[in-house]
């Protein structure tokens, strides 16, 4: 009796062995490439492209702080993908499959193109399989081959002579919050050039917790403004800044500002300008989606 049983207990686990499907690494990597492939196409559209990330990956840009999330992610894409003649693609150089089938790993070569200028360096991103079978990006880190080249200096002799009067002022970007308006004195605030903006905001007028990519120096013209470091707003350590204040706002330093009165201030910086908000849901734009 033991004999007949301890033959059935073999041929079961034979016959179980048998049952499970050993994972085609081919069959998933094709599939993988393909979700990939789609993926690049949807470049141009922020909120499909964040699709293709799982709910809390992490997104590493050079140069900046992790981005977490697909809804931060989102709205970090579509501030970077917002320059002028932006368009993106890459090229898979490698693909891993996990054993298990449910983890893959591809690197490859991207190459970013915009008005006047084209980075290329290489990437890694890390994929999961979901429950559906499908794959999603769990972390997408990047940099470029090389560091961006000086913005040429200004032609000799150029100079800008505007008086009050012939300032255009028009609406805030939508990425700021609206009742603002800007006039740009010179250079090209979209493009990686040194610019100088004046900016009327109405007394109230308030910019979450933020930062930047590049350096801001704020002159206060009229009025009082109030600034403060950190990743909320305590209007009890922010720091009045009278006509006549001014203030460095580091690259990627967390800060926020708040017009006591209406104020006038006067900024300068380089381009692109952008505004990355610490919580994403402070992003005006985002509520016009």
């Amino acid at each position: 009796m033991r004999t007949r049983i301890g033959l059935f207990g073999s041929a079961l686990l034979l016959l179980l062995a048998g049952c499970t499907a050993a994972v085609d690494a081919d069959k998933e990597r094709a599939a993988l490439l393909a979700t990939d492939g789609q993926w690049m196409k949807s470049a141009g559209d922020a909120q499909k492209f964040a699709s293709f990330y799982a709910s809390d990956a992490s997104f590493y840009p050079a140069g900046a702080p992790v981005v977490k999330g697909r809804d931060a992610i989102q709205a970090a894409f579509k501030q970077l993908s917002s320059a002028p003649g932006f368009a993106l693609s890459w090229t898979v150089t490698s693909s891993q499959i996990a054993t298990a089938g449910d983890i893959a790993y591809l690197t490859g070569a991207y190459e970013v193109k915009f008005t006047g200028g084209e980075e290329k360096g290489k990437y890694i991103t890390v994929w999961k399989k979901q429950a559906d079978g499908g794959w999603q990006v769990t972390n997408d880190i990047f940099n470029a081959d090389a560091a961006p080249p000086p913005p040429p200096p200004p032609a000799p002799g150029a100079h800008t002579l505007l008086a009050p009067a012939q300032l255009t002022f028009g609406p805030a970007p939508p990425s700021l919050p609206p009742g603002a308006k800007l006039a740009v004195l010179s250079g090209d605030p979209s493009k990686s050039e040194p610019f100088v903006l004046r900016a009327q905001l109405p007394a109230g007028y308030t910019v979450p917790p933020h930062w930047h990519p590049t350096d801001e120096h704020v002159s206060v013209l009229a009025g009082t403004l109030a600034a403060g470091m950190g990743d909320t707003i305590d209007k009890a350590a922010m720091t009045d800044l009278p006509a006549g204040g001014y203030a460095l706002m580091p690259a990627q330093m967390h800060h926020y500002v708040i017009a006591k009165t209406a104020v006038t201030i006067q900024v300068h910086a380089m381009g692109p300008f952008a505004i990355n908000y610490v919580n994403p849901a402070d992003d005006p734009s985002r509520a016009k989606n």
